[in-house]
């Protein structure tokens, strides 16, 4: 069986949803619940139902199309992935994971293949932090890593709630009702653009994701004493920007000091009050991201933020406090599914690099309850999150062919897989 993709029909659908979007193209804009949101929604609903699968929404939104087998009394093969965007992104991060999952069945379908274990396209919802300040809304929550109280807590920056933009999009299905049942997939498989430029570099088609790093994002608040910028001598002065530029060179030395380039730490946002040319600063709030695969290192290193924090501050006659937003863990690919991403290459003659995800995606959370995996394809530059984003149609097909062929594989899989073995393989 060799599933013939149309890379053409992909190219067109992607474009397509790119007019769903709050600014003109290149740049797309479409968060949570706006009316591009809900129009993409309706668009993709479109697409699946031509495709004769039948199609679900839960009251989060996050959107099911299944691909009955014939076994479906068995748990599920799943892939997909997000639709929203972060204001001014690109058009194929997270929306070559839908519609690419989308073409793997169709292709599937074209090849007359049957599947055992019915295939299920997800489409998460929110997978971008962009209206309620938490990333992978919709994955969290129906892995069980939001509660249903958690999410009624969550308010958007005008102070609408969640439970009341959904209910005006539609979604009124109660939320208690998200979390999905143990043993729903037997495996989930995510196709994603690399948002990286290691493929394009080493001229490598396809990337096979072995881990997916995860943050610990914690909020600093430094409390100094203002005054005037003429007024208060250097000796008297508690400037708590100072302390927080002291701060912000620590959390980049302690990533490039823990012994491993997976490492990372970011202080991506950095609030100053006055914010004024001519007055101490007296009040700054960090926003600081440290990620890794392996959790025990990254964990280390959050450590040692929170204690430089307290030497600084302690010197500096600063107030501080620190409060962690959340704390993520790594996850480690299942072998089961890394397996046939291995063998839908070597079918598909392509050649193929074992990798790490730096940034981290709906697989993360999915990985709590089914065996799951990640397929990169390479994107121009490495860049992503930009109107600039590009993927080539001859990637994204490559990449939905060795979908496509896992997916069949993972439809025919026995109930009880085999010890689940470290993949020796190289790449």
């Amino acid at each position: 069986m060799k599933p013939q993709v149309q890379s053409e029909r992909i190219v067109q659908e992607l474009e397509r949803l790119a007019e769903f979007s709050t600014t003109p193209k290149p740049a797309i804009t479409r968060v949570l619940f706006t009316p591009p949101d809900l129009e993409a929604r309706a668009y993709l609903k479109e697409l699946c139902a031509e495709a004769g699968l039948l199609i679900r929404e839960d009251g989060l939104g996050n959107l099911f199309a299944r691909w009955t087998g014939s076994a479906p009394e068995l748990p599920a093969v799943a892939t997909g992935s997000h639709i929203d965007a972060i204001p001014y992104a690109g058009m194929y991060d997270g929306t070559v994971g839908v519609l690419g999952g989308l073409e793997a069945i169709r292709a599937l379908q074209r090849a007359g293949f049957q599947p055992r274990r019915s295939i299920e396209l997800v489409v998460f919802t929110a997978e971008e932090p962009t209206r309620f300040g938490i990333g992978c809304l919709g994955s969290r929550a129906l892995a069980g890593a939001l509660s249903p109280e958690a999410l009624h807590l969550l308010k958007d920056s005008e102070g609408r709630s969640l439970e009341e933009v959904r209910q005006e999009a539609g979604y009124t299905e109660p939320l208690e009702e998200v979390r999905l049942p143990e043993g729903y997939y037997s495996a989930f498989v995510e196709l994603h653009i690399e948002q990286g430029p290691v493929l394009e570099q080493e001229g490598v088609p396809l990337g096979i994701v072995t881990a997916i790093a995860a943050p610990a994002s914690l909020r600093v608040t430094l409390e100094g004493e203002g005054g005037h910028a003429g007024t208060v001598l250097m000796p008297d002065r508690r400037d708590a920007l100072c302390a927080a530029a002291e701060i912000i060179l620590g959390v980049e030395a302690f990533a490039r000091g823990s012994g491993s380039i997976n490492t990372v730490a970011t202080t991506g946002s950095c609030e100053v009050y006055p914010n004024a040319v001519n007055s101490v600063p007296s009040r700054v709030v960090l926003g600081i991201d440290v990620r890794d695969v392996e959790q025990a290192r990254r964990d280390q290193v959050v450590r040692n933020i929170f204690q430089g924090i307290e030497q600084v501050c302690t010197r500096r006659g600063i107030r501080y406090n620190v409060e962690v937003i959340n704390v993520d863990p790594p996850t480690k690919s299942s072998s089961e599914v890394l397996r046939a991403l291995v063998e839908a290459c070597s079918e598909s003659a392509v050649r193929f690099k074992l990798m790490v995800s730096r940034a981290y995606h709906d697989a993360l959370f999915m990985a709590r309850i089914a065996p799951t995996a990640m397929l990169f394809v390479p994107c121009r530059g490495g860049v992503s999150h930009r109107p600039d984003e590009y993927a080539a149609p001859e990637d994204i097909a490559r990449g939905v062919e060795v979908l496509a062929r896992a997916l069949a594989k993972l439809s025919y899989a026995e109930e009880k897989s085999p010890k689940d073995e470290p993949l020796t393989l190289n790449d």
